[in-house]
């Protein structure tokens, strides 16, 4: 008999009371009486202690995890996780580093309010790369977070913990935030939905607006269309930005209009595309065509000074972190902080004198990105350059340049949207890798549009339902 620990595929989908439900479908069956919030909490911990075993997505576990105080919620009984950068009360925020001992959070960040306000019940905080800077969530001294379609490959980064926790099948969906792709990456590398909002859309991340360039977003990942639009409608119940279109009631389907979509294979910055994806993006644009939309190739014509430019703010960032990390714990040392996270701070202390040229220069991206959606309403590109990894190309392990051309040669799509502030979404191609992986496509957008998204994005899982990692018999208790 197989045992869990030598699977290669994990998935607890079973007969509880998460059944085969998504969030939404879930917390219809609590409003109807058929299962209570308390035997879903109590199921999903149970699915969650036997996915972790292997996968290691999870920080911290609540002992005793209580409903959000919310009145009702779209999601209410709905067990998920909040990422550990973001601060839970009672529970230590540690940034997936072992830089410094954390301490408990004495109230909730205002996205935790936000997320809370839809009813969710938390059971815990998921694990992330240090910081949020890598792309995989790998460690220097730690196990890496699984990806549950192949335990030996990367879950991508950094929302990598509920990445995994969300694509085995643990909970539902799971909070995410993306400085650099970091909701859409880990969504590409474990089958799911990723949607980055536009920036504003929810409220502030505590770290991104304290930045010359916020380029931070809050959301989710999600097994199904309907849970991103679902989320991004409650959460506009609590909060909702006057300056940005409403997203308004939840989308429930396609609207039937017909779309115009620049198709993207290569990245702006030089970087060829490897031939699984490109198969992956082509073939999304060839299903487009037959439901009655328009594709034809693009261009974006960016500054070539672009990725050298988001290199050095990402070092700025871990400078940043390096000389105000004693606000996060008494006992840290920067010397302590992972090789990436050296790596880009000492990048940034040998340019620091660029820094005013390089926040103009990537402040004005978003003339190029608008010259790129002249008579389009999206933009289809992969999400990453190429398949995911396995474990142990992208650790923080490797030597600093090596690892830098492997990343750079990864992660060539998404800075764009993060920068210009733009709304994008990631989602399961119709093919996957030789071995089954899934492969991601990314559909980006002009600022407010969300729901154009997740209008393609509805139409797309209709024609063709995502894929999930249940090639094993899922795991019994």
């Amino acid at each position: 008999m197989t045992t869990f620990e030598e699977q290669t595929t994990v998935h607890v989908f079973r007969d509880d009371a998460l059944g085969e439900h998504d969030a939404v479908g879930l917390a219809e069956a609590i409003r109807r009486g058929e299962v209570s919030a308390a035997e879903a909490a109590r199921d999903a911990a149970a699915r969650v202690r036997d996915a972790d075993a292997l996968l290691h997505a999870v920080q911290t576990h609540v002992d005793a995890p209580a409903p959000a105080p919310a009145a009702g919620g779209a999601f209410a009984g709905v067990p998920t996780f909040v990422k550990d950068n973001t601060d839970y009360a009672g529970l230590p925020t540690g940034h997936g580093s072992a830089a410094f001992t954390p301490r408990a959070a004495r109230r909730h960040a205002p996205f935790t309010r936000q997320f809370l306000s839809t009813g969710v019940t938390v059971l815990g905080k998921t694990r992330l790369p240090e910081f949020g800077f890598s792309p995989t969530t790998e460690y220097e001294g730690a196990e890496p977070v699984r990806n549950p379609w192949h335990t030996g490959h990367s879950a991508g980064g950094s929302s990598g913990g509920s990445a995994a926790l969300v694509a085995a099948g643990a909970v539902p969906f799971a909070h995410a935030n993306d400085g650099g792709g970091s909701i859409r990456i880990p969504a590409a590398c474990c089958g799911l939905v990723g949607l980055k909002p536009t920036r504003g859309r929810v409220v502030p991340n505590a770290q991104g607006r304290q930045l010359p360039l916020d380029i931070v977003s809050d959301g989710i990942v999600s097994r199904t269309v309907r849970d991103s639009a679902a989320f991004l409608a409650a959460a506009e119940a609590h909060w909702r930005n006057p300056k940005l279109p409403p997203v308004g009631p939840p989308a429930e389907g396609p609207s039937g209009r017909r779309l115009r979509i620049g198709l993207l294979l290569d990245s702006p910055g030089g970087v060829t595309t490897d031939g699984p994806t490109r198969e992956a993006v082509t073939a999304t644009a060839t299903v487009l065509e037959g439901l009655g939309h328009t594709v034809q190739p693009v261009e974006l014509a960016m500054d070539p000074r672009f990725t050298e430019d988001f290199l050095t703010y990402w070092g700025l960032l871990s400078f940043l972190l390096g000389v105000t990390g004693r606000t996060l714990g008494s006992d840290f040392d920067r010397h302590r902080m992972d090789g990436l996270s050296r790596g880009l701070r000492e990048t940034y202390t040998a340019k620091w004198r660029t820094t005013p040229g390089v926040v103009r220069r990537l402040r004005r991206t978003r003339v190029a990105y608008a010259a790129a959606f002249r008579g389009l309403d999206l933009v289809l590109s992969p999400v990453l350059a190429h398949t995911t990894p396995p474990l142990g190309h992208l650790s923080p392990a490797v030597p600093y340049e090596t690892l830098l051309e492997r990343i750079l040669a990864y992660v060539a799509f998404t800075p764009v949207n993060n920068v210009v502030g733009t709304p994008s979404l990631s989602l399961p191609a119709p093919t996957a890798t030789p071995d089954g992986l899934p492969v991601g496509v990314m559909f980006s957008a002009r600022p407010g549009h969300e729901r154009t998204l997740l209008d393609v994005a509805f139409a797309l899982e209709a024609d063709r339902p995502f894929r999930r990692p249940t090639d094993v018999p899922p795991l019994r208790p």
